[in-house]
């Protein structure tokens, strides 16, 4: 069985950007003619919020997001022989589904910023933002219906079952903010299913749309899930310590709204002074300071929370490529993969 790595020489001509750009060619004209499809305001709703316009229609140039979980699907076709234009609609629903929980996430979590522009809660309204998104639910399930591929009705129950999966992560980490008592354990479980499900789910769905065996899909699906719980460690570090010119985000977000992200829970369980310092400022029922986010930043630091993540991250890519091993046994096949693969743990927003 070939190795996996990361290393770069391994995929020349593959690099994580052009994957991306290869998925938003196929893609984008799928989601474009989805969301036309949608009444006035949700449709409204809902392209501001992909970027493609302002909130009074006219054109924008805006982010539309990353598009790593359609590149998935579609390099996950690619690694097990698949067309990848085969499987677009398939990429389409991933995406779809996505930014349907970026906006009810950022209804629950009261943001006001994503892609460095006002959330469309705060545009739209709460109501008109949550009917958007579970019109582009809709959306995603009537794309794989109508799709007509041999696989299609397997496709819709694993979307279907990733997005319970997805609002149990969600219902999860609301309940933990109400908690003083939070376990790594159940931290790490939280993110698998808030963001590993659809990871997994999207290189699954690639592999059945390639003709992959189901040991392929589940193997597949193993390695999205690491890629995702690897993602979701990055992207606490960066709740924390990420440039707002970066990531469009407050100084310190995720500890300015005292959430209980891995690296901040790693640094509460440690049993430091640093950590219990932590938790006397996270129990504060009253809006932290400048200087108090700084502590609270370099508590977690202090308390080893930020080099646990950082070990996590790469323990969980370590076990991404175990499964991708057993799906794929010839690693040039995957070259797609592992680059964004690297692009999640790389990545500084």
């Amino acid at each position: 069985m070939g190795m996996f790595t990361l290393e770069r020489d391994h995929r020349e001509g593959h690099e994580a950007q052009d994957v991306l750009a290869r998925a938003r060619t196929l893609v984008d004209p799928v989601l474009r003619a989805a969301v036309d499809s949608l009444p006035g305001t949700m449709r409204r709703v809902a392209g501001y919020h992909f970027g493609w316009w302002e909130a009074d229609g006219s054109p924008s140039a805006a982010s539309s997001g990353k598009a790593i979980r359609p590149a998935l699907v579609l390099a996950a076709a690619q690694a097990l022989g698949g067309d990848p234009a085969r499987a677009t609609a398939a990429a389409a629903a991933v995406e779809l589904v996505h930014n349907f929980t970026l906006l009810h996430d950022d209804i629950i979590d009261r943001d006001e910023t994503r892609r460095h522009r006002p959330t469309a809660w705060l545009v739209f309204g709460t109501t008109e933002a949550i009917l958007a998104g579970d019109a582009m639910h809709s959306l995603a399930l009537r794309l794989l219906a109508e799709d007509g591929h041999a696989v299609a009705g397997e496709a819709v129950r694993r979307l279907a079952d990733c997005v319970v999966e997805l609002c149990e992560g969600q219902q999860i980490d609301c309940a933990f903010e109400q908690r003083s008592d939070v376990s790594l354990t159940e931290c790490l479980a939280m993110a698998e299913a808030k963001t590993g499900a659809l990871l997994g789910a999207a290189c699954a769905m690639g592999a059945q749309y390639a003709g992959g065996s189901e040991a392929a899909a589940q193997a597949m699906d193993g390695f999205g899930r690491e890629i995702g719980l690897a993602f979701q460690l990055i992207d606490d570090l960066i709740g924390i310590w990420g440039d707002p010119e970066v990531t469009g985000k407050p100084v310190g977000a995720d500890l300015l709204v005292r959430k209980k992200s891995l690296p901040v829970v790693a640094a509460l369980r440690s049993g430091t002074p640093d950590g219990d310092r932590l938790a006397e400022l996270y129990a504060l029922e009253r809006p932290l300071t400048a200087e108090e986010l700084a502590s609270c930043a370099a508590a977690v630091e202090g308390a080893g929370g930020r080099a646990w993540a950082q070990g996590e991250s790469c323990e969980r890519m370590a076990a991404a490529m175990s499964q991708l091993a057993l799906a794929v046994p010839e690693p040039s096949a995957a070259d797609e993969l592992l680059a964004l693969a690297e692009l999640v743990t790389r990545r500084s927003h």
